[in-house]
């Protein structure tokens, strides 16, 4: 009997949504480094960032798709598009999202629709037509982004947090619901990371000094591939029993 479970994605297919910068994009060269050809969901098709040519120099296959996640058909076309090209989808990771700031009383209608369009019903029908692919095929895996903020309470944050809570709720009704047909569901939750989105606020020393004091045990701010190995863990064989469960990432700021 093997002793040490597998943690490679050889010969398997993987989708990642927002692929095309911070989170999205580590995850989607660690799931390439793992084995996986990746199908990249990207706002813009024509700017990739090189990301397509530096998973090809790692020796597997990439298909840039059209994916604006607040357009449910544009996501249902997206994901088609991926598993008609590599004739099959064994992973989805819904990693993209946005965060607008604003104290509660303030919050305009306008982001309170897209932080939802984008966050809770993109990642639903992202879910929904990757399951149906994968319900055919008896088996598969998604991964969706909840965030700390889906298990704290942070300021100005409300909307994001709501969404973020509701998407680890999404996770657990989706693995229950789909668990017969051999689909897992699982979620990560990160906190504060260093990519390109968050730099501006973290270049406010009152605002790092901050994360860095609330993440309670470890009082530094995470990197990418810390949440990408996470990714390929609960995508792989090695996390075979596992679903449901939404895998927090905050160097203990929840654990206080």
């Amino acid at each position: 009997m093997q002793a040490l479970p597998s943690f490679s994605l050889d010969g398997q297919v993987a989708l990642v949504t927002g692929a095309a910068r911070g989170l999205g994009r580590a995850i989607a060269l660690a799931l390439a480094e793992a084995g996986a050809d990746i199908a990249l969901g990207l706002r813009d098709v024509g700017r990739d960032a090189g990301l397509l040519a530096e998973i090809q120099a790692r020796g597997r296959r990439a298909l840039p798709l059209q994916m604006e996640m607040s357009e449910p058909g544009q996501v249902r076309a997206a994901i088609d598009a991926a598993a008609r090209h590599f004739g099959r989808l064994d992973i989805l990771v819904n990693n993209a999202g946005v965060a607008p700031t604003n104290l509660a009383e303030h919050v305009r209608e306008e982001d309170f629709d897209r932080t939802l369009a984008i966050n809770l019903k993109g990642t639903f029908f992202a879910s929904q037509a990757a399951g149906r692919i994968m319900i055919e095929q008896r088996r598969g895996c998604i991964v969706n982004m909840s965030s700390q903020a889906g298990f704290a309470a942070l300021p100005t944050e409300s909307v994001y947090c709501m969404t973020k809570a509701g998407i680890a709720h999404l996770t657990r009704c989706l693995a229950v619901e789909w668990g017969r047909y051999g689909i897992r569901g699982n979620a990560v939750a990160p906190t504060v990371i260093h990519t390109p989105g968050t730099e501006p606020a973290l270049a406010e020393p009152g605002f790092r000094a901050e994360v860095i004091e609330n993440i309670a045990a470890l009082h530094r701010i995470g990197e990418p591939p810390e949440v990408a190995g996470a990714v390929v863990f609960l995508a792989s064989p090695a996390a075979s029993l596992i679903t449901g469960h939404t895998l927090v990432i905050d160097g203990g700021w929840t654990a206080r």
